[in-house]
């Protein structure tokens, strides 16, 4: 499918429906968000996606969301948005990262089948980070794996 996406970088009005199609919490959001560059992606002036980056080192940027509307989930605009943040990070970092739980198996192979591979895992990250259990695929969340792209 071909699409004709509008990238902006926004710092207010985020688009919360969307981010938290990606994460579990709007507090957990709030906590990368203000630093993060945040963009809204438009097709056909419809907000469709929406994605945060956020500077982790002088070498690392970190995906801390990406989120696609539902109507357009499972027709390819996921890749899309990840091939234009790598054209985009490839220009002020060489490593891009990206955390997802251990078990979440369509976020795994997304990622796997966009370049990125395993890198390292943050134990306990969803126990210390989030004030109530969270389950996925019926299993309560733990520890998130760290999945890496070198620019």
């Amino acid at each position: 499918m071909e699409y004709h996406l509008e990238f902006e970088l926004i710092t207010e009005q985020y688009p919360y429906e969307l981010l938290l199609l990606a994460d579990e919490t709007r507090e957990a959001i709030d906590r990368y968000l203000y630093d993060a560059d945040v963009y809204k992606v438009k097709e056909s002036g419809n907000t469709v996606a929406v994605f945060c980056l956020l500077r982790m080192d002088a070498l690392t940027v970190e995906l801390k969301n990406i989120a696609v509307a539902e109507s357009y989930q499972g027709k390819g605009l996921g890749s899309v948005l990840l091939s234009f943040i790598k054209e985009q990070c490839a220009q002020t970092c060489s490593r891009l990262i990206v955390g997802t739980p251990v078990c979440a198996t369509t976020q795994l192979h997304f990622y796997r089948k966009n370049g990125f591979k395993d890198c390292g895992i943050r134990k306990d990250f969803y126990l210390h980070n989030y004030s109530e259990p969270i389950y996925e695929n019926g299993q309560l969340l733990r520890d998130m794996l760290v999945l890496e792209y070198v620019l």
